[in-house]
C-alpha cells in the first residue's frame, strides 16, 4: 500500500482517534498533520510493517504525550461531544449536557492519564498493549486509569464508568 493510498483510506480514523485524545478538532488535525509528514518521510519502513495504521497510531500516541512544540501554548476544549454516539435517554438535552461535563472532566486529566483513558476506553485496547504504546509497565497503566477514574469520579460525580461493572465501562468483559 503506498503512503497515499494509507492516508486517503485512514485519515478519518486517524483525525477521530486524535481529536479524541486532544479533546481539540483543529489540534487533532495539527497533530495528524505533523505524524503523517514524518511517516510519509519514513514510509518506506513503515508501510512494510504488519500494521501500520497501529504504527501512525501510536505515533499520535507518543506526540500527545511529550505534548511538545506549539501544544504547550494551547488550551484545550471540549468541543469532542460531537464525536461521541448519543447515549440513550428520555431527554436530549441532559444526555448532551452530561457528555460535555464529562468530556471536559476528561479534558483536564493529566496528558498520560488521558491517553490511558482513550486508549483504553475509545481504542477499546488491553492495558498491556496501552503500556507498550505509552513505554511503560502494565501496572503502571492500570495505576494511571485508577487516578483517571478516581479523579472523574470526584469532578463529575457518579461517573458512568465503573472498573468493576464492565457493562457500565464501555469495556468488553
Amino acid at each position: 500500500m503506498t503512503f497515499e493510498e494509507f492516508a486517503h483510506a485512514k485519515l478519518q480514523a486517524l483525525l477521530n482517534f486524535s481529536t479524541v485524545l486532544t479533546n481539540d478538532r483543529a489540534l487533532g488535525e495539527d497533530l495528524v498533520q505533523d505524524v503523517l509528514l514524518r511517516a510519509h518521510r519514513q514510509w518506506d519502513r513503515i508501510g512494510n510493517l504488519d500494521q501500520p495504521l497501529a504504527y501512525v497510531r501510536r505515533m499520535i500516541v507518543n506526540d500527545f504525550v511529550s505534548w511538545r512544540r506549539k501544544w504547550a501554548r494551547i488550551v484545550p476544549r471540549s468541543d469532542i461531544v460531537d464525536l461521541l454516539e448519543p447515549l440513550e435517554s428520555d431527554d436530549p438535552a441532559s444526555t448532551f449536557a452530561e457528555r460535555t461535563a464529562l468530556a471536559g472532566d476528561i479534558a483536564r486529566l493529566p496528558r498520560k492519564q488521558r491517553a490511558v483513558i482513550i486508549l483504553r476506553y475509545y481504542e477499546d485496547l488491553p492495558d498491556d498493549e496501552i503500556a507498550e504504546w505509552l513505554g511503560c509497565a502494565s501496572s503502571t497503566v492500570r495505576v494511571h486509569a485508577m487516578r483517571a477514574l478516581r479523579t472523574l469520579r470526584v469532578t463529575h460525580g457518579a461517573v458512568a464508568v465503573n472498573p468493576n461493572n464492565p457493562a457500565s465501562s464501555g469495556r468488553n468483559p
